[in-house]
């Protein structure tokens, strides 16, 4: 199966803030084939959709906060209908305690089932703190062991950050990672970088999560040295030539 690749809008959020319908144009014109939202900055459900029409943009998901998945579910899973996005993602949750963290697994529950009921997919988001261990696994296996019904989010640089063997990693969930966020880690800075600029296994990265069915490869890049429509554009384009490689 070959996947398609979408941005993580998070990356170039200060472009969004100035003018959110006019970087979607950009998006569109580098050749990106979807887009993961983080934040909808004022506009209507109606008006992105009509607007991804017009450009031919597909929504790979969209991140959306612990806080409001909790307290709002009903309101998000109306607005991500109407705005034609299948999948909800939660980007974060931290927690001091253990327990907390298992506590945390029974609000996941709810939240995957309400959102699986109706017709919608969730996945969890990772960083590098949910790669610390708890008893004898991970925190983000904790998760995802708790709450089987639940996919993940991959994030490769925060699992190669932590330490942790990506290409295992994806191995031991396959079928279960839909949505996989590709980045890439400057040598010096340990900072992420363009993708195909740093010292990450692109290709190996890419090549186990087409084996575990995922669907979309989600460009991701949170530190710039030049302009980030620039980055993701250069990002984009060496993703895309694996891709085409393979």
């Amino acid at each position: 199966m070959q996947a398609k690749i979408a941005l993580q809008l998070w990356s170039v959020k200060e472009a969004c803030e100035m003018d959110f319908f006019g970087t979607l144009e950009e998006v569109a014109e580098m050749g990106y084939e979807g887009i993961e939202f983080a934040g909808y900055y004022g506009k209507s459900a109606n008006e992105i959709k009509t607007k991804l029409a017009e450009l031919g943009l597909e929504i790979a998901g969209s991140h959306i906060s612990k806080e409001q998945l909790e307290a709002d579910l009903d309101n998000v899973i109306s607005f991500e209908k109407e705005l034609g996005n299948q999948h909800i993602v939660c980007p974060y949750a931290d927690f001091e305690t253990e327990q907390e963290w298992f506590d945390f697994t029974s609000s996941l529950s709810a939240i995957t089932q309400t959102i699986n009921e109706a017709g919608l997919e969730f996945s969890y988001h990772n960083h590098a703190h949910e790669l610390e261990r708890i008893s004898n696994q991970t925190t983000l296996e904790m998760l995802l062991e708790n709450v089987p019904e639940m996919n993940a989010e991959l994030d490769t640089y925060w699992l190669e950050y932590a330490g942790v063997g990506v290409i295992p990693f994806i191995e031991k969930y396959h079928g279960r990672l839909p949505l996989v966020h590709i980045k890439d880690m400057s040598a010096k800075s340990k900072e992420s970088t363009i993708i195909g600029e740093g010292v990450l296994n692109i290709q190996g990265y890419i090549t186990a999560a087409l084996n575990s069915g995922s669907k979309w490869l989600i460009v991701e890049q949170e530190a710039f040295s030049e302009d980030p429509l620039v980055s993701v554009s250069k990002g984009r384009d060496y993703l895309a030539s694996l891709l085409e490689g393979k």
